[in-house]
């Protein structure tokens, strides 16, 4: 499952060497949201590990499964990777088992320290216990992979992580693919310290102080609606127009079904982002900046 991440980019080379390219499939969900440099990263690493791409595609974007469902994804739950991504991904895995009578297994690149990320709840792995309420649940809940399930009765895939169960611990992805492969990363990792150094923005300036680069994921071209308060902050202060992309969607989905819902939650209510805008305006973005996110992660992160 290549996500446009370093994770799944080592990962995706990594299997090509241990089991050839004729047994490998490497393949993309596309939400029609990505960020274009992402598609750069990802042709570059297609062509250096010499496997094709297989592009898989819903053809909705995420506004439109929102708007399909009459739900605006938000930091809890998100439909969009539910539909886009896991939805997909088990209809090509399924379409491989038919067409092709193989019995695929599912290749992840979170590291060891994402552990936390992995899920197996319904998802088969060998010698493998977990707790309802451990943080590996959390994934499961981000995903709706339990939900889809329930709904569609597919026997459960074979996943793997050798980030974190095969190679060795904490292995640097980012510095082999960029020192050795010679490809750069997708901006989105970087696009702080390019701002900051390009156009001396003040704003870009204090986040690498602080030991911000970019973005924590490629996810959607920053428009993730998994994102919590410090990632719409960093969105506002570095890529401000998407913000306001982001922002006009929320307002054209709350108009369209009139409710009062909105992507952040505050003191358990509606927040919407142009609030969050006049309110990281009045008191500064620092505040919010530097706060990290206490948010279920998406599925699209799987990086």
């Amino acid at each position: 499952m290549f996500s446009g991440g370093a994770g799944s980019a080592y990962v995706a080379y990594y299997m090509v060497q241990a089991f050839g390219k004729e047994n490998c499939k490497l393949f993309f969900t596309n939400t029609l949201w990505e960020d274009v440099d992402n598609l750069r990263f990802m042709d570059e690493v297609s062509e250096y590990i010499g496997l094709e791409i297989t592009e898989i595609l819903d053809g909705r974007t995420p506004e439109e499964v929102f708007y399909d469902f009459k739900f605006l994804g938000n930091s809890r739950l998100a439909k969009c990777s539910e539909e886009l991504k896991v939805r997909q991904t088990l209809v090509y895995l399924e379409e491989l088992r038919d067409n092709e009578n193989v019995e695929p297994i599912l290749y992840f690149g979170i590291a060891p320290h994402e552990k936390h990320r992995r899920d197996d709840t319904h998802l088969k792995r060998k010698n493998n216990i977990i707790d309802e309420n451990s943080p590996d649940m959390n994934i499961r809940k981000a995903a709706g992979i339990r939900s889809f399930y329930e709904h569609f009765p597919l026997e459960p895939i074979e996943t793997r992580f050798p980030l974190i169960e095969t190679l060795r611990e904490d292995i640097n992805a980012k510095g082999i693919i960029q020192n050795e492969w010679g490809i750069q990363l997708p901006r989105m990792y970087t696009v702080a310290v390019e701002k900051a150094e390009n156009e001396n923005d003040p704003t870009a300036r204090k986040l690498v102080e602080y030991g911000i680069k970019g973005f924590s994921h490629a996810n959607c071209g920053g428009r993730c609606v998994r994102g919590g308060f410090q990632h719409y902050a960093t969105l506002y202060a570095i890529w401000p127009d998407q913000y306001k992309e982001q922002e006009e969607m929320e307002e054209r989905f709350r108009k369209h079904f009139d409710k009062n819902v909105s992507i952040l939650k505050k003191n358990g209510g509606a927040y919407t982002l142009r609030q969050y805008r006049e309110d990281i305006t009045k008191e500064g973005i620092e505040k919010y900046l530097f706060k990290p996110d206490d948010t279920i992660p998406c599925v699209c992160s799987f990086s």
